[in-house]
């Protein structure tokens, strides 16, 4: 009696209402794809092409942390010397990509 019907009023706009309403998740993937993925696959081409340069006498850190000279290089691995023992140097085997970092040249003999 004193109480009147209420209706429910249908969204204004339609698919322009639906649009705004992915908005939030649409902004999240460009802040993800500019603060997250561009930067990791800059690195990921930077390391490419520092592996693609990689050549005889250069000096390395690979991924487990050894320091060494580049003897040789091959396909998909590289030949580093590590150590010397009398007039012997040690050489040890890594594949290409765990090379990680390329030192500019005398920074063993500074170590």
């Amino acid at each position: 009696m004193f109480i009147t019907n209420a209706y429910a009023q249908g969204a204004a706009g339609g698919a322009e209402g639906q649009l705004l309403g992915f908005l939030p998740i649409i902004l999240m993937f460009v802040v993800l794809y500019f603060l997250m993925i561009r930067p990791q696959m800059k690195r990921a081409k930077d390391h490419k092409t520092m592996l693609g340069a990689l050549q005889k006498g250069d000096e390395v850190i690979t991924a487990g942390g050894l320091v060494g000279k580049v003897n040789k290089v091959g396909d998909g691995y590289v030949t580093v010397e590590v150590s010397h023992q009398g007039d012997k140097p040690i050489e040890m085997q890594f594949q290409k990509a765990s090379v990680q970092t390329l030192l500019p040249k005398g920074t063993i003999k500074a170590i």
